[in-house]
């Protein structure tokens, strides 16, 4: 191949490489192997001249300085940022971020008065500001300036500060758009210092990826220096956090950045304060980033079982509007909107993330005031579904918006929430297509489980750092045999498979949260697979390991049954009320012509969804069953579309009763 030539890599990469649409060489090679001149000039930034002529005027006059940041982990990494850069250029300045729960998202007027009355003269904001017109109005009438730098998306009025810097608005001709919040702040950092501080590349990474950024451009290249900068870093409070939370700081890559360290960090403005995190980020002592670490490390455990807890009344309060909704001969919502009292709003857009992943439908979760009736809320969506713009046409029934595509958050009373739901519904109905309601999961490769080995694992790293942009290399795995399966983790929450490919090759699957499928799965059945290769260390042993995306049961003699095969079993069920368990599946061959393993598979699932019951040697009809569908989701199964090479879970099973 050309382009493995040209770039000295393997043909495996190479091939990828073309896949993303890096078939030039040019191109490849600065996203395999570009430094510095990755960095656009900082004064591209609108307004970027501006803000550093107000920050450099405050500095030489002496004015106190306040930077106002968000209290997640993008917030949180850019206050940290700017605490070094204003350290090191020796400004008079604090930092301040609101309480998540008593002041809500952005500026605020209480904030704004307390800064005057601390003799603030500048707020630079962090990752926030940029929909605050009303709250900067008000800052001026206190005598505050205000400078402005986010990556939100900028709303039609865009507020009067000494200068707003996002490379989003409209009119600005920055030409990389995807920086998170603390890339921004990196920018602002770069046009004072006069240089890129790559110093602190480790803080910047962080918020990246937390964010779920592009890990492209000059994404890529500031998150690949900052996982190098971690990996031997100075920063007391990354290698406090390490510590604390059991990982290998040299060993560190996006992943553990994304799934172990910004948890932690957003653990800090979800259950307690973000300055907590903001402290462990800017310390330089050692009792002190210990002490924050290990805190961050419980507020995390607590943030787990919140989440858990608020998943499961979420849960059943949409299982309830479902039933209520097939009661009454209606559609169910197209958009799901919940909303519960005493639900800590710090975590709800960690529950709507869970309920997406569940029943792929755009997703809004609100903790009540029960005082006030006041309702926050957090959304996620799938693609095609604009959150942003959903919820700009709500506009009339929110006190408060913000957000982009996939995420966002909103206030609004809580009378208000059927009209809010019936909107937000009416809207998915109008613009998703059938087709979007199929979740889609790309194939890069099909290979066999002979092919899983380290050395693929290596080359296959050439193209890290991975995440939203440049995700890990998903791989199909056809008609593998399945050695074995069992749960793991605490109450069996995970999924762990063996695999048997060609000759002795053996590989080990994990399906995190997927548990209750190995009452599904049987040893000898052939599955299909897609997954992310990763290397599995345990003590000193290193062997390849799949991370499931999704999964696939059958073979071509017992294929997992269709909805009519499902029905036409269930009616003959309900003919006899109660059948005897001995050679029931032989006896639905007969009649159906299936194979009695995939009888047998009907009958499974029929248990797990409460339609039928063991009664000593014999099955029993449940005459009004709880559950009334299993989702493709639930049974984590897809089938292959040879058209795009893409899998869409198909709805095998559908209501019954």
């Amino acid at each position: 191949m050309q382009l493995s030539g040209a770039l000295a890599v393997p043909p495996l990469v190479a091939k990828l490489l073309v896949q993303r649409g890096l078939g030039n060489a040019a191109e490849a090679e600065a996203f395999l192997r570009g430094g510095e001149e990755q960095l656009h000039d900082p004064y591209l930034l609108k307004d970027m001249a501006s803000a550093v002529a107000r920050i450099q005027q405050a500095a030489a006059n002496g004015e106190k300085m306040r930077i106002y940041g968000d209290y997640d982990a993008d917030g949180v990494s850019s206050t940290s940022l700017l605490v070094h850069v204003f350290r090191e250029l020796g400004y008079h300045f604090d930092y301040y971020i609101p309480h998540r729960s008593l002041e809500g998202y952005g500026l605020n007027r209480k904030a704004l008065e307390l800064a005057a009355a601390d003799g603030v003269g500048l707020i630079v904001t962090v990752d926030t500001g940029i929909s605050a017109y009303e709250e900067i109005e008000f800052a001026k009438e206190l005598g505050l300036d205000v400078v402005v730098t986010d990556h939100h998306e900028p709303p039609e009025l865009l507020p009067k500060a000494c200068a707003v810097v996002n490379p989003k608005q409209e009119d600005c001709p920055y030409p990389y758009k995807g920086l998170a919040g603390v890339g921004v702040a990196f920018k602002l950092a770069h046009a004072l210092m006069g240089r890129p501080p790559m110093e602190w590349s480790d803080i910047v990474c962080l918020g990246t990826i937390a964010d779920i950024m592009p890990l492209t451009g000059e994404n890529r290249f500031i998150v690949r220096s900052g996982l190098a900068r971690l990996r031997n870093t100075s920063n007391i409070g990354f290698r406090a956090l390490a510590e604390a939370s059991g990982f290998e700081l040299d060993q560190v890559t996006s992943m553990t950045v994304g799934f172990s360290m910004a948890p932690r960090i957003n653990a800090a403005g979800r259950l307690d304060h973000a300055k907590r995190a903001v402290e462990l980020l800017t310390t330089d002592q050692y009792d002190d980033a210990i002490l924050a670490a290990s805190s961050l490390d419980v507020l995390n455990k607590e943030r787990q079982r919140i989440v858990d807890g608020i998943v499961k009344e979420a849960a059943q309060q949409w299982a309830d509007k479902v039933e209520t909704a097939r009661a009454q001969g209606v559609s169910e919502p197209s958009v799901i909107v919940l909303a519960g009292e005493g639900w800590n709003v710090g975590v709800i857009g960690i529950v709507a993330s869970k309920l997406l992943d569940r029943h792929y439908k755009p997703v809004v979760i609100l903790g009540i005031d029960a005082e006030s009736g006041m309702c926050k809320g957090s959304a996620r969506s799938i693609d095609g579904y604009d959150l942003h713009a959903a919820l700009t046409e709500c506009d009339e029934l929110l006190d408060h918006y913000g957000g982009h595509q996939a995420a966002a958050g909103m206030s609004l009373h809580r009378h208000r929430l059927p009209e809010f739901e019936a909107k937000l519904s009416s809207l998915a109905d109008q613009w998703l297509t059938e087709q979007d309601w199929i979740p889609k999961t790309a194939v890069d490769l099909v290979c066999g489980v002979h092919d899983a080995s380290i050395e693929t694992i290596t080359q296959l790293s050439q193209l890290e750092p991975f995440g939203a942009g440049n995700p890990s290399p998903r791989l199909l795995f056809q008609e593998a045999e399945l050695a074995d399966r069992r749960t793991m983790g605490k109450e069996s929450k995970h999924l762990k498979l063996t695999l048997r490919g060609q000759g002795r090759s053996v590989l080990e699957a994990v399906a995190f949260g997927k548990g209750e499928l190995a009452d599904l799965l049987h040893a000898g059945s052939a599955v299909s697979l897609i997954g992310e290769l990763s290397v599995n260390e345990w003590n000193g042993q290193r062997k390849p390991q799949l991370l499931i995306h999704d999964l696939h049961v059958g073979d071509e003699a017992a294929k997992f049954p269709a909805r009519e095969h499902f029905g036409q079993v269930y009616q003959k069920l309900r003919e006899w009320k109660r059948a005897p368990i001995a050679g029931l599946a032989a006896t639905l061959e007969e009649l159906f012509g299936w194979p009695e393993a995939t009888n047998s598979m009907m009958l499974d699932v029929f248990r797990e969804l409460g339609f039928i019951e063991l009664d000593g040697s014999h099955i029993v009809i449940v005459p009004a069953p709880q559950k009334r569908d299993l989702s493709a989701s639930e049974l984590y199964c897809s089938e292959k579309r040879q058209a795009d090479q893409r899998f869409a879970p198909h709805v095998y099973y559908s209501d019954l009763a």
